[in-house]
């Protein structure tokens, strides 16, 4: 009497199709030379192009860091992909909503990047330090101080739209929290 092979699938053979093999899969190597890490996170080649590297998420991160999206587009087809990629990822963006993320991880928007950039302050900075680099730049470039001068008109501008714009993130969140 020959017996039955016990089941590896540990009670629930519908997950899988019947007498399908359960061996080890091997798994793929980080492709950056002289790592033995498996390879999880798949990365273009080229911009537009199929072919995948294979990396570690450490070796992953490295290239992502120095990777132009945007590189041999003309300028129409960069907006008009920005603009895709935009629409694709509202439901994310909009998880902000929720007070999941923090400063500094995600949970700026361009535009107060940009901002935070013209008062060359870092990203995770709060609304005080916002409010201090914002009255010592405008104090230098302030059309009381430099009358005429047309430059420091427009830095002035510039300053007092970045303001507006991170004043306007940071009642949002205060009205949200």
């Amino acid at each position: 009497m020959s017996r039955r092979k016990r089941s590896d699938d540990w009670g629930f053979p519908r997950w899988r199709p019947y007498e399908s093999s359960r061996e080890t899969v091997t798994q793929r190597p980080c492709d950056r030379h002289g790592c033995d890490e498996p390879g999880l996170c798949p990365a273009p080649k080229a911009p537009n192009s199929p072919d995948r590297w294979y990396f570690c998420q450490k070796h992953a991160a490295e290239y992502n860091s120095k990777w132009d999206y945007f590189e041999g587009l003309e300028k129409a087809e960069a907006a008009e992909r920005a603009r895709a990629e935009r629409a694709e990822s509202a439901a994310y963006a909009e998880s902000a909503h929720y007070g999941w993320a923090g400063s500094g991880d995600g949970s700026r928007t361009a535009d107060e990047m940009r901002a935070l950039e013209l008062l060359e302050l870092e990203t995770d900075a709060d609304f005080a330090a916002v409010k201090k680099a914002y009255r010592a730049k405008a104090k230098k470039v302030h059309p009381d101080v430099k009358p005429g001068d047309e430059e420091a008109a427009k830095e002035f501008q510039k300053l007092q739209v970045a303001y507006e714009v991170l004043r306007a993130a940071e009642e949002r969140r205060e009205w949200k929290g």
